[in-house]
């Protein structure tokens, strides 16, 4: 139970922080640090207990490439999810109304949305992968480094999707305010992003073991 309440725990901080901020109409640079401190600190508390996920992405990930045990999969999911929707519930309390949906800006197609999502979440999953690697990795400053590779996919594509990266994020602020326009899109885009990343890393991996033999 330790390792869903930490994956619980580490989703409501994410969603607290993040549209807490946008609620507050904090500039973007305070928006992508928001998100990007929220989960640096939570993984430094909590990344022993559960690996520090908190996010569905990367728990499907971390699923299919054999990098967690099975039985924890939905449960990890669910904690996630509520602990997102708990944040969103607490912002809307908060400030009257939810804040921190990620919606495409105008102009913005859905399949550029698909592709935005899909290289966000790739290159995020792509650095969880490789600073948390227990031979090649940044130990002890892998939360560090994904805390800012999200305020960076923030930065960068923020204004244009809202930079989700992560079903529970998209998820919370969708139930508060009854508005799923687009969810389809971020849930397979970011799905898609981490397996991506995992496909990658495994070439990777594959060609590093040959140039060392």
């Amino acid at each position: 139970m330790n390792k869903y309440l930490a994956e619980f725990i580490g989703a409501f901080a994410l969603v607290l922080a993040g549209t807490g901020a946008i609620a507050n109409d904090a500039t973007l640079v305070g928006v992508g640090l928001a998100h990007g401190l929220a989960i640096m600190v939570m993984a430094f508390a909590f990344g022993k207990i559960s690996g520090g996920h908190f996010n569905p992405a990367v728990t499907v990930t971390m699923a299919i490439g054999g990098k967690m045990d099975n039985k924890d999969f939905i449960p990890y999911i669910v904690a996630q999810c509520l602990g997102a929707i708990a944040a969103s519930a607490l912002i809307a309390d908060w400030f009257g109304k939810a804040a921190g949906l990620t919606l495409p800006a105008e102009g913005i197609t859905a399949s550029q949305t698909f592709v935005i999502e899909v290289i966000l979440t790739f290159l995020l999953v792509t650095v969880i992968l490789r600073a948390t690697d227990p031979d090649k990795g940044a130990g002890n400053l892998a939360p560090l480094a994904i805390g800012m590779t999200i305020t960076l996919d923030i930065l960068a594509g923020g204004p244009l999707t809202g930079a989700s990266m992560n079903p529970a994020r998209s998820l919370g602020p969708a139930v508060l305010a009854g508005n799923f326009d687009h969810f389809e899109i971020y849930l397979a885009a970011t799905i898609a992003g981490g397996l991506l990343a995992l496909a990658a890393s495994k070439i990777g991996s594959g060609q590093e073991t040959e140039e060392s033999t």
